[in-house]
């Protein structure tokens, strides 16, 4: 029982992970009904941004040297802002000039493909293949209950989901702004006549969904702190299907995609041999969508003819 619990533990954080970077998924795709395949590599691009961040305000020898407490506190906002700021970036360069000539959304779909080969290639001309090592931000702390063992940083990772979560969903179903956004999603063509900028509320939401990724590639490179160019493309894929599943276009849907998928995979690697950690995960999820083919949380689209 205790094993169990123990990969409960592990499972939380791994699904705070594919929940932070499936929000941003399902953000843009229930404002644009755009899948944005970079997203992944967005994640990956926030967790480089996080490491010379850090690196530069933990150096002794540069002009900061700051403590790692406060490196923390301003390596999260910086990283966020950042990251928000290539998001954004993509949508005005890639996918506005497409959706303004009205071409097929397939189009601007294999064009936020070809912005993922670009970020990931891109890093790897640029900074090389050799990995990197983020800096620790926080002392470690462990807490044993019981007999389950918690690190500080694994509280930190879930608590910090959550914030989020509770964030853009009070930002989505409570302000003006959200209130627009769903306008968009319900008629972005009627949108203009009732004097709603649609590209101010594009924009906010390639923000949100990108500064959310960025902030998961933080927690993500603490935890794992080894950062290779490829790495958000897995990831970046498994929370595409954690927030397929969820119900895309939902943020309830998405943020329990990532766990639903991280207790999968962690609970078949914990019992099963780990080899097989995918296949069992995907054939779970496929029956659940064989089920629900909108997700848990979805529902049917209605087209007005």
């Amino acid at each position: 029982m205790e094993f169990f619990l123990q990969q409960c533990v592990n499972a939380l954080q791994w699904g705070s992970f594919y929940a932070l970077i499936a929000l941003g998924y399902t953000l843009v795709y229930g404002v644009l009904r755009l899948i944005n395949f970079a997203h992944g590599d967005v994640f990956m691009v926030g967790a480089y941004l996080a490491f010379f961040i850090s690196t530069g305000l933990l150096a002794p020898e540069g002009m900061f040297g700051f403590s790692r407490e406060l490196a923390l506190i301003l390596t999260i906002p910086l990283t966020m802002i950042l990251t928000s700021l290539v998001g954004v970036t993509l949508e005005r360069v890639a996918y506005r000039p497409l959706m303004r000539k009205g071409a097929h959304r397939l189009y601007v779909v294999i064009t936020a493909l070809m912005c993922g080969l670009i970020l990931e290639n891109g890093n790897l001309a640029l900074l090389g293949a050799s990995r990197r090592t983020l800096p620790e931000l926080m002392d470690k702390a462990v807490y044993h209950i019981g007999g389950i063992t918690v690190t500080n940083l694994k509280l930190f990772v879930v608590l910090a989901a959550i914030l989020v979560f509770f964030i853009l969903h009070f930002i989505v179903t409570r302000t003006r702004m959200g209130m627009a956004m769903r306008a968009v999603s319900w008629d972005k063509f009627a949108l203009p006549l009732m004097g709603i900028p649609l590209d101010r509320v594009v924009v906010f939401t390639f923000v949100l969904g990108s500064s959310v990724a960025g902030l998961g590639g933080l927690l993500f490179a603490m935890s794992y702190p080894v950062l290779d160019p490829y790495m958000g493309a897995t990831t970046g894929w498994k929370a595409f299907i954690a927030a397929v599943v969820g119900g895309i276009g939902d943020i309830r849907g998405a943020f329990v995609g990532g766990f639903l998928l991280a207790i999968v995979e962690v609970m078949v690697a914990a019992f099963l041999p780990s080899t097989y950690r995918d296949l069992y995960a995907f054939s779970i999820l496929l029956l659940i969508l064989w089920h629900r083919p909108t997700g848990i949380f979805g529902k049917p689209l209605t087209a007005k003819i």
